[in-house]
C-alpha cells in the first residue's frame, strides 16, 4: 500500500503520541487515514486484533464504505505520523486510483478469510462440532443481501444467516 502514499495530499498531516486514539469504535468520523510512520494498534472490543506499522497503510475504511461506525479502535503504540482525509468519499471519487488500490486490499482479505473458513470447514467435515457450521458462514458469506446491520459477535448474531 506505499503506493497511496503517492496521493498524500489535500488531506491533513497528524502527529500523534503514543497511546493517542485516532479512531474509536462505534464512533464515526467519515475520515480516511493513512500511516506515514509510527505504529499502530487495531483494537476490537478489549482485543488487540492487528498492528499497523507499513506506511501508507490505510484504515478507517470500512467505516467510509459501509457508512457504518467505526468497527475498531485505533491506538499510537508509538509516537506516529498520519494523513487524514476528512472528505473520504470525496477523496475516492476524485482519486479511482486508491479506490482500486482498497477494493485489491479489501478483496486480498476477503479471500484469505474464504481460504481460512474453507481450510476449517475441511478439517472438521463430520465433526458434528460447533465448527461443522462453516460450511453455512461460507455460503452466507457469498450470498449475503446489501442490508444495514451491525456487525455480530458469538453473543450477537447477524440477522442474515
Amino acid at each position: 500500500m506505499r503506493a497511496v502514499l503517492d496521493y498524500c495530499s489535500g488531506g491533513t498531516e497528524r502527529q500523534v503520541k503514543a497511546g493517542g486514539l485516532i479512531l474509536t469504535e462505534g464512533g464515526s468520523t467519515g475520515h480516511l487515514y493513512v500511516l506515514m510512520d509510527g505504529k499502530l494498534e487495531v483494537i476490537k472490543g478489549d482485543t488487540a486484533v492487528a498492528v499497523i506499522t507499513e506506511p501508507g497503510a490505510v484504515f478507517g475504511e470500512m467505516s467510509v464504505l459501509l457508512d457504518q461506525p467505526h468497527t475498531a479502535t485505533v491506538r499510537a503504540s508509538q509516537d506516529s505520523t498520519i494523513y487524514e482525509f476528512e472528505d473520504a468519499a470525496s477523496f475516492l471519487i476524485q482519486e479511482p486510483a486508491v479506490a482500486l488500490m482498497l477494493a485489491r486490499m479489501l478483496a486480498q482479505r476477503l479471500n484469505v478469510a474464504n481460504t481460512y473458513l474453507a481450510d476449517l470447514k475441511r478439517q472438521y467435515a463430520g465433526h458434528g462440532t460447533h465448527l461443522a457450521m462453516v460450511g453455512d458462514v461460507l455460503q452466507s458469506m457469498i450470498n449475503l443481501p446489501q442490508l444495514e446491520v451491525q456487525p455480530g459477535s458469538d453473543r450477537q448474531s447477524d440477522p442474515r444467516m
